[in-house]
């Protein structure tokens, strides 16, 4: 049986919260399980100076940051291949090669560029690294022959353009790639404390990594039902991000309690939101204590990821050979 190659990476932004957890890594442990996929999933160092070039001296330690909570969350590199971006310079190389191909429009009209600017508009992202980061990404992808690639319904695009750039290579110098499809993911929505996106720049995050007191310090600021201005007012589960959380970490029987008692107000904010906390911290607090287990072996992420980067070379170096004779370079 041939394997689907399946190809996923993360910008190291350091520790990583629970919104990471469902709306990535559980959908690579599902991929590492099943026998009819090649799961490679990197650290994408290179992308996170696209938006973060003028801050790096954190860079090295938020890497392994990031993969201590890869491996205590169950990443397995006995069943992966666990990689940093930057250690494998083909990709740089294919790289170069696609931004030659590639039309300025497609890069122009890509909804993520025009999003972020205006999201960010107190950072310079006007550069050629930010607006040519689909090329690098399309190489990240194709220079493993990739078959799969996990992504959300928003980020169908970003595979498209990448489907797009594959197809034009093999337009001009032959059948060198296969184009990767999307593989899509449903991964429940957890917002931060403050009801907004989760995200370490926005502070209201719940990191994997976070000890007892901190967990619950941060679910009671959570933001609940705007229309609940007193303990005896009747709350609405349906827009509570605190309830959000219940219905992924608590056990059923007490989801059906807490949307039961919070529309007739037998239940408070606050007693609603210590019984989330214990749940919570019931499926963090395992993580965590492996975290610290892996963490005392010296060495150990630098070992998986030379191991695991060493594989990749070999790989991509594979790859480039026929792109070279492809290309006729």
């Amino acid at each position: 049986m041939e394997k689907k190659v399946v190809l996923s990476g993360m910008r190291p932004t350091g520790k990583l919260h629970v919104g990471h957890y469902f709306g990535v890594l559980v959908n690579w442990m599902d991929l590492q399980e099943r026998e009819d996929t090649d799961c490679f999933y990197f650290v994408a160092d290179w992308h996170a100076l696209t938006t973060e070039y003028d801050s790096t001296s954190s860079l090295k330690s938020n890497v392994r940051e990031m993969v201590l909570d890869w491996l205590a969350c169950g990443i397995d590199p006995e069943k992966v291949t666990l990689f940093v971006q930057s250690w494998v310079k083909e990709h740089a190389e294919l790289h170069l090669l696609l931004s030659m191909i590639t039309p300025l429009p497609w890069l122009e009209r890509n909804p993520t560029y025009k999003e972020q600017l205006r999201e960010q508009e107190t950072r310079d992202l006007y550069t050629y690294g930010f607006l040519g980061y689909p090329v690098l990404q399309a190489a990240d992808i194709i220079i493993y022959r990739a078959n799969l690639v996990p992504v959300g319904i928003d980020q169908v695009p970003h595979v498209e353009l990448t489907r797009e750039i594959a197809r034009r290579f093999n337009h001009f110098y032959g059948d060198v790639f296969p184009l990767p499809e999307p593989y899509l993911t449903e991964t429940p929505k957890l917002l931060g404390t403050d009801n907004r996106k989760m995200s370490k720049s926005y502070g209201n995050a719940i990191f994997l990594s976070d000890e007892d007191d901190q967990v619950r310090k941060k679910v009671m600021e959570m933001v609940t039902d705007p229309q609940r201005k007193t303990r005896r007012d009747p709350g609405d589960p349906d827009v509570c991000n605190v309830f959000s959380f219940h219905k992924i970490f608590s056990p059923p029987e007490l989801i059906s309690r807490v949307n039961r008692e919070c529309r007739s107000a037998e239940i408070g904010c606050v007693e609603c939101k210590k019984l989330m906390a214990e749940n919570l911290l019931s499926f963090i607090s395992p993580i965590r204590e492996r975290r610290k287990e892996i963490e005392s072996r010296s060495g150990i992420v630098e070992k998986i990821l030379e191991e695991g980067s060493e594989k990749a070379r070999s790989v991509a170096r594979n790859t480039m050979e026929k792109v070279r004779e492809a290309v006729g370079i």
